[in-house]
C-alpha cells in the first residue's frame, strides 16, 4: 500500500495551529498538564522537517513514515519526539533539548544521527532500530545528557556509535544488539558516565571502547560475543593490544564487571588501571587471543586474552570453567578479595600463561584442577591467605626473553603468602613440567608438595626454593623430581618428606638448609631410620662432601634430645670428610683413609669417648700381660727397692695424668721399650679423647 505524501511545511503549519484535519495527522487536546501530541502516521515526508532553534510545546510522533531528507532538530526545544518504524536518511539533533523521551523504535537510519550536546529530560529509546553508515559515524552523541535511560535493546548498527563524554542518568541496555564496525570502534564511550547499570548481551564486530567511563553500578556483558575483523597491527609498544575487542582502561565501575556465562571475545579484553568496586566474573567465559604465525615468537605467545595491569578490584576475580587462549596479564593488580580459577583452561604454550608480578590479593589465589599450557609467573606477588594450585597441570613453560634457558612452570620468587602454598594432589596429581621456583618466598604456614610431579628435564630445576622461609615444608612427592633441586638457605620449622624426594634425578643443593624438626620425630632406638636418612643425604649430594647438611641434621637431633644419633651423624660427616681429603691427595690418600679408619674405630672421631675408654682398658690389659711375662724389670736406681707390679707399671704408662710411682723406676730393654713407648702414645691419645667426651657430658 503506497504511503501518502505530506510536505514538511504542512507539518510545521499544524504546529502553528492551522490543522484542518486532512493531513493524516491531528492535534488532540489532553489534560492541561500534558503537552498535546502531533501524530503523523504512514506518510512520506518530503523536503526537510526543519525545527532548528524552534520551541515546540508538543510531543511529535511519527509512525510508519518515510523521510526524504534528514529532519533538522538542531537547537530545538521540544516536549518530546518519537519515530516508530520510520525510514530516515539521517537525523540532525545537535543541541536538541527535550522535556520527555526521544525515541527511535524500529527505525532504519541510513545516514548520521547526531545527538551531540543534546539534553533529554526523559530517556533515549533506540529499540530494534538500525543505523547504517559503514566505516563511519552512524550515531554521534558526544556529551549527550540523558536524565533517564539509554535503551538499545535489539539495536543494529553499521559504523561507529560514539558516546564520548555522554552522561546517562539511568541504565544503558544493549541487550541483543548487533554492533558492526570491523575496522574501528563499534561503541566509543570514552569518558561516558552511567548513573545505573550498563547491561546487555550484544554482539560486537569491532572494538568496544569504554576507557575512562564511570559506571555507578554494574557493567554486565554476560553472554556478549566480541570479535575483531581487521588484521593484527604491528606495534613497537610492548604494552599495546592491537587485537583488543573491549577496552576499559581507567574506567571506574562501582559494582561488578560481569564477563561471564557465554561471554566470548576473539581478541583482548583490556582494563588497564581500571577500578572495579565489586567482582570481576569470568565464569564460563571464552577469551581467545590467537595471534597469526608472524608473531609466534613474541614473549606473550598467542597474545593477551585479558590485560588488567594496575587494576583495582574491590571484590573477587571468579573464573570457574573459563577457557583462555592467550595470556592472562595482571601485573601490579590489586584484588581485595580472592582470585579463583577452578577447572579452567589457559592455553598459551611456550610463553607466560598467567603473568601477575607484584600483584596483591587480599585472600586466596586459587588455580585448582586446571590445565595450564604455559607458565605462571607470580614474582613478588602478595597473597593474604593461600596460593592453591591443587590438582592443576602446568605444561609447556616458556623461555626467558634474553636467555636461552626455560622458565619454570610456576615462579613465585620473592612472593609473600600469608598462609599456605599448595602444590599438591587434588582430584588428580599436581604436575609442573617446568618445575617450581620459589626463591626468597616467605610463606606464613605451610608449603605443601604432597602428591606433586615436578620437572621433566635433567638439566633444569624441578624445585628451586633457595632462601624460602616457611613453617611446615611437605615434600612427599609422588615420584622423584626430574631435575635439580635447590634448598640452599631455606628455612622451615618442620620437614615432612619421603624417599622419592631425596632420589631426585639431579643433585640436591642443601647448603645452609635448616629445619628445626621432622614431622615424625626419630625414636631414640630407631637406628635404621638414621641410617636411611644418612643414605638419602649421600644420594642427594651425589656422594660429594658438604658438611653443613650433616651439621644441621645433628643440631636438629641434639635439640630434640637425641644426642646419640646426632653423634652418629657427625661420625658419618667425618668419614666423608676424610674420604674427600684422600681423593684430593695422589700419594698419601691411602694413609689418610687408614688414619680415618683408626679414628673411627678407636674413638669415633671423638664422638664416642666410651669407645676410647674401652681401647684404653684393652691397652692396659695387654700391656700388663706383656710386662708380666717379661718381668720383673730391673730398677733404674739400685738404691731403690720398689716391689715389682706389672699392672701398676702398665697403668702408669697408659694413663698419663696418673702417677703411681712406677713409670720412671724400671728399665725397659729391647722390645719392652717400644711397647712402653706405644702405650704412652696410645694412652695420651685415648685419655685426651675420654677427657674431651667427659667434658662435653659434664657441660650438658
Amino acid at each position: 500500500m503506497a504511503r501518502g505524501k505530506v510536505a514538511a511545511e504542512e507539518v510545521l503549519r499544524g504546529l502553528l495551529g492551522e490543522n484542518d484535519g486532512a493531513g493524516g495527522w491531528r492535534l488532540p487536546r489532553r489534560k492541561p498538564s500534558t503537552p498535546p501530541v502531533v501524530r503523523v502516521v504512514d506518510r512520506v515526508v518530503t523536503d526537510v522537517l526543519d525545527l532548528r532553534a524552534v520551541e515546540v510545546p508538543y510531543v511529535l510522533e511519527f509512525e510508519h513514515c518515510q523521510f526524504e531528507a534528514a529532519p533538522d532538530l538542531r537547537q530545538a526545544n521540544l516536549a518530546g519526539i518519537s519515530f516508530s518504524d520510520c525510514d530516515l536518511p539521517g537525523l540532525e539533533a545537535r543541541n536538541l533539548s527535550s522535556s520527555n523521551d526521544v525515541s527511535l523504535l524500529g527505525c532504519r537510519v541510513a545516514g548520521l544521527t547526531n545527538f551531540t550536546d543534546a539534553e533529554i529530560a526523559g530517556s533515549l529509546l533506540l529499540r530494534d532500530s538500525r543505523f547504517s553508515v559503514p566505516g563511519g559515524l552512524c550515531l554521534h552523541a558526544d556529551r549527550l545528557t540523558v536524565a533517564g535511560a539509554l535503551l538499545g535493546f535489539g539495536l543494529r548498527t553499521e559504523g561507529e556509535v560514539r558516546l564520548a563524554g555522554a552522561r546517562i542518568g539511568g541504565n544503558v541496555n544493549l541487550g541483543e544488539a548487533v554492533l558492526d564496525n570491523a575496522d574501528g570502534f563499534t561503541l566509543n564511550g570514552n569518558g561516558m558516565q552511567v548513573g545505573g547499570n550498563f547491561i546487555g548481551a550484544f554482539t560486537s564486530h569491532g572494538v568496544v571502547f569504554l576507557s575512562n567511563a564511570r559506571i555507578s553500578s554494574q557493567l554486565s556483558l554476560r553472554g556478549s560475543v566480541l570479535s575483531r575483523g581487521s588484521e593484527f597491527e604491528d606495534t613497537s609498544d610492548p604494552h599495546a593490544d592491537p587485537s583488543a575487542t573491549l577496552i576499559l582502561d581507567r574506567s571506574d565501575i562501582s559494582g561488578d564487571l560481569e564477563l561471564d556465562r557465554g561471554f566470548s571475545s576473539a581478541g583482548t579484553v583490556r582494563a588497564v588501571n581500571a577500578r572495579i568496586g565489586g567482582t570481576l566474573s569470568l565464569a564460563d567465559a571464552v577469551l581467545d587471543a590467537v595471534s597469526p604465525p608472524s608473531v609466534g615468537t613474541d614473549p606473550t605467545g598467542s597474545g593477551r586474552a585479558l590485560h588488567i595491569d594496575g587494576a583495582e578490584i574491590g571484590g573477587d576475580v571468579v573464573g570457574r570453567h573459563v577457557r583462555i587462549k592467550g595470556q592472562l596479564r595482571m601485573v601490579d593488580t590489586h584484588v581485595r578479595g580472592s582470585i579463583t580459577f577452578e577447572r579452567a583452561a589457559v592455553d598459551n604454550p611456550s610463553a607466560d600463561a598467567v603473568l601477575a608480578n607484584r600483584s596483591q590479593v587480599g585472600s586466596n589465589f586459587v588455580v585448582r584442577e586446571s590445565d595450564v599450557s604455559g607458565g605462571l609467573e607470580l614474582r613478588g606477588i602478595t597473597v593474604g591467605a593461600n596460593l592453591d594450585l591443587r590438582g592443576s597441570r602446568l605444561a609447556q613453560p616458556g623461555k626467558y626473553r634474553h636467555q636461552p634457558r626455560e622458565k619454570p612452570s610456576l615462579d613465585i620468587g620473592g612472593a609473600v603468602i600469608g598462609r599456605d602454598l599448595i602444590c599438591a594432589r587434588g582430584d588428580k596429581e599436581f604436575v609442573a613440567h617446568g618445575g617450581v621456583r620459589c626463591r626468597r618466598a616467605v610463606i606464613g604456614r605451610m608449603a605443601n608438595f604432597n602428591g606433586a610431579v615436578l620437572g621433566y628435564k635433567l638439566d633444569s630445576h624441578a624445585l628451586n626454593a633457595m632462601g624460602m622461609q616457611v613453617q611446615e615444608l611437605m615434600l612427599n612427592v609422588v615420584s622423584p623430581p626430574k631435575g635439580l633441586v635447590t634448598l640452599r638457605q631455606a628455612r622451615c620449622t618442620s620437614l615432612d618428606d619421603n624417599e622419592n624426594f631425596w632420589n631426585a634425578t639431579g643433585s640436591i643443593d642443601l647448603d645452609d638448609f635448616r629445619y628445626d624438626s621432622l614431622a615424625y620425630p626419630i625414636d631414640l632406638r630407631d637406628d635404621e631410620q638414621i641410617a636411611q636418612r644418612l643414605r638419602w643425604l649421600r644420594n642427594a649430594m651425589r656422594r660429594n662432601y658438604h658438611p653443613r647438611p650433616y651439621d644441621h641434621f645433628a643440631e636438629m637431633l641434639t635439640a630434640a634430645g637425641n644426642e646419640e644419633h646426632a653423634s652418629t651423624v657427625l661420625i658419618e660427616k667425618q668419614r666423608l670428610r676424610y674420604r674427600a681429603v684422600a681423593e684430593g691427595m695422589r700419594f698419601f690418600g691411602p694413609l689418610v683413609l687408614f688414619w680415618s679408619f683408626l679414628q673411627r674405630s678407636m674413638v669415633g672421631y671423638g664422638y664416642r669417648p666410651a669407645r676410647a675408654l674401652g681401647w684404653l682398658i684393652a691397652a692396659w690389659l695387654l700391656g700388663s700381660v706383656w710386662f708380666q711375662v717379661e718381668g720383673p724389670l730391673k730398677e733404674i736406681n739400685e738404691d731403690d727397692h720398689l716391689p715389682w707390679n706389672a699392672w701398676l707399671f702398665t697403668i702408669d704408662l697408659v694413663v698419663p695424668i696418673v702417677d703411681f710411682g712406677n713409670k720412671n723406676r724400671w728399665q725397659t730393654p729391647h722390645a719392652s721399650q717400644w711397647i712402653a713407648s706405644g702405650l704412652i702414645v696410645t694412652g695420651w691419645t685415648l685419655a685426651t679423647t675420654v677427657a674431651a667426651g667427659l667434658t662435653r657430658m659434664l657441660k650438658r
